[in-house]
């Protein structure tokens, strides 16, 4: 037998859920007498009865009901797939600026992690060394290195960090193992810029006498610093967060305990028209790792 005409099948399916030739007339924009119409002749395609006409009504015979299930079915199979692989679904989009160091080193590594969980949400992903304010509107989320004390009304701080003595094996080597810090430091240090200081509370907290050890060069970031002293040369104070891969890969070593807490973090800033969009909360709570809880 030949398949039934997909119309006929169509009005059938309709009629079959309401219960009724007017309201499947609604649903297809249809007359009542058409999808009538339709029905008749699918039953007379089929040499059957699929429903019986009632004063208010229709219901479905058992030859009706056996048959209505899998037309039911097969529409919703062919819904499903029409609308997955033909349907443009709305991407929706977040533009965040970090730091070059914590863009490069912490967030871009785990951003396969994020697109897994929220395939449909695009991250624009931009760089700057310093920033201390939305100054663009292209900017939906910052990510910013300081005190926290800013105008926005969402800021969320992203942890504590402290800062280690890190250098190349060989330059460690070349220092002759550098048993006392002061050899190594001697030898020549890679500063980031704006963090001279740090040298100077590293050397007070731990009473190493060397606050203003030798510069071999100046790094505007801490990426730059990293990537300086991995070629094999200078000793480089660096978050611990932005030097685990580079220990862990056996490019840097950290010959000395001094673990130096710093006053200074990371945070989330969300600019202010924006915070209650869905995908913004969404990033900042798995970046935080509240949706592991």
């Amino acid at each position: 037998m030949r398949l039934p005409h997909v119309t006929w099948l169509r009005a059938f399916e309709a009629a079959a859920r309401h219960s009724s030739f007017s309201d499947a007339a609604v649903e297809l924009n249809l007359t009542p007498a058409a999808v009538s119409q339709q029905i008749r002749l699918l039953e007379q395609h089929l040499g059957t009865q699929l429903f019986r006409r009632l004063p208010r009504g229709v219901v479905l015979t058992d030859k009706g009901q056996a048959y209505a299930m899998p037309i039911r079915k097969s529409f919703a199979e062919m819904t499903d797939a029409t609308e997955g692989l033909f349907t443009v679904r709305r991407k929706r989009r977040i533009s965040i600026r970090a730091s070059i160091s914590y863009a490069t080193l912490i967030l871009a590594p785990r951003l396969k992690a994020f697109h897994d969980l929220h395939p449909d949400i695009e991250i624009v992903l931009s760089t700057a060394v310093w920033s201390n304010r939305m100054d663009l509107e292209t900017i939906d989320v910052d990510i910013r290195y300081g005190t926290g004390h800013w105008n926005e009304a969402e800021i969320y701080k992203l942890g504590d960090e402290v800062a280690s003595l890190v250098c190349h094996p060989d330059h460690l080597k070349a220092c002759n193992g550098a048993g006392q810090v002061q050899e190594l430091l001697a030898a020549g240090t890679v500063p980031v810029l704006g963090s001279e200081i740090e040298w100077r509370r590293l050397s007070d907290q731990f009473g190493l006498e060397c606050p203003e050890p030798p510069v071999w060069l100046m790094a505007d970031s801490s990426l730059i610093a990293l990537q300086t002293i991995t070629a094999g040369f200078g000793t480089a104070l660096i978050h611990h967060s932005f030097t685990k891969p580079f220990l862990e890969r056996g490019d840097l070593v950290s010959p000395f305990d001094y673990l130096l807490p710093i006053r200074e973090a990371y945070y989330f800033v969300i600019r202010d028209d924006v915070g209650g969009r869905d995908e913004i909360q969404a990033f900042r709570s798995w970046l935080m790792g509240e949706d592991q809880v």
